[in-house]
């Protein structure tokens, strides 16, 4: 197979500010793997600098795995994933897009959508959530939340210095939506202690990753006394992470851009589902295209968060992904997804 990368720039509508900052203007990466007979798999890497990663740092990751696939089966790719994470541990994004761009490939060649190849139920999707980011003031707060006020579920980022005002504001404003807080590891302990009144006040549902990745003593002592479930993002990396994490969180949020392969995440699901955790999927600032991979096993969540490409002015694809607060899996086959004509 021959890989193909190249960077995509791309716009969110607004800028998207979290707890350690944000901007409009983010850089993906489409990969295309090309095998002998013509045949085309695509995958998208989303990197992000917490995680050591920048788009030109996965296009040397992929300079480096091109000739590991080369000579490659493309049906293997349980083998060809083992072979890359030797390879390049620390890339996971990277990793990820070859991965997608692998079970697009099959998915294509079979005829079949990815979803079909798990032997998954595509009306058993959960909807998503969309992300309501760090506004710089009531007004613009305002006008965002009436913009996504109709949707289902709205995930409210938190830990700028007005986080009881935004939970209000966002209430009123959306009076019918469910709310989930995520703090983006930007409050101690002792700090999401003191927030719990206000997010029961306007009926949080999910409290996500509020402290470090590091303190999970302090993840345990904050959802010992919560009433609302505490799910870990940055402190879950991959499945040999949740073990540690049983008795301290509810449930674990999996990102393809953290653990770097569709396969996984799989693996994340069933560890969590065999420590009787709460399974969610979330996503980076993505394209349509990286969507398309995590929305393909949403039947096996518990929730979802995967509006990245929704956020997006300028998202160069269309296909399987967010609608309207929904996951939409459909009959096209591989990852379904094509680019704007």
């Amino acid at each position: 197979m021959q890989l193909h990368a190249e960077i995509v720039t791309v716009h969110t509508k607004h800028p998207f500010i979290i707890a350690r900052g944000g901007r409009s203007e983010y850089r993906v990466v489409w990969v295309r793997l090309v095998d002998s007979d013509g045949a085309e798999g695509w995958g998208e890497a989303s990197p992000s600098s917490f995680y050591g990663e920048t788009a030109d740092s996965v296009m040397v990751a992929l300079q480096r795995l091109a000739p590991l696939l080369e000579h490659a089966d493309a049906w293997s790719i349980e083998a060809i994933e083992r072979e890359l994470e030797r390879a390049l541990r620390w890339n996971a994004s990277a990793r990820c897009a070859v991965s997608a761009a692998l079970h697009d490939l099959m998915g294509k060649r079979l005829g079949v959508p990815v979803w079909k190849l798990w032997g998954l139920d595509a009306k058993a999707a959960p909807l998503s959530s969309f992300t309501i980011g760090i506004a710089p003031d009531e007004a613009t707060l305002r006008s965002r939340v009436r913009e996504s006020a109709h949707l289902p579920i709205l995930k409210i980022k938190l830990g700028s210095s007005w986080d009881r005002d935004v939970l209000r504001i966002v209430r009123e404003e959306a009076p019918k939506a469910i709310l989930r807080v995520d703090a983006n590891c930007a409050w101690t302990a002792k700090q999401a202690l003191g927030m719990l009144d206000a997010l029961n006040a306007v009926g949080v549902d999910m409290l996500e990753q509020p402290l470090p990745p590091h303190d999970l003593a302090g993840l345990k002592f904050v959802r010992d006394r919560a009433n609302i479930p505490v799910v870990a993002d940055e402190s879950c990396l991959v499945a040999s992470d949740i073990p540690k994490l049983e008795g301290i969180v509810d449930g674990v949020n999996i990102k393809l851009a953290k653990c770097g392969s569709l396969r996984e995440a799989l693996r994340m699901i069933a560890v969590a589902r065999a420590h009787g955790m709460r399974v969610m999927c979330g996503c980076m600032i993505e394209t349509t295209l990286g969507i398309a991979a995590a929305a393909h096993f949403s039947p096996l969540l518990d929730d979802a968060d995967l509006d990245g490409a929704a956020l997006l002015a300028d998202d160069p694809f269309v296909g399987t992904g967010f609608v309207d607060g929904r996951v939409v899996l459909t009959e096209h086959v591989g990852l379904g997804v094509l680019t704007k004509p």
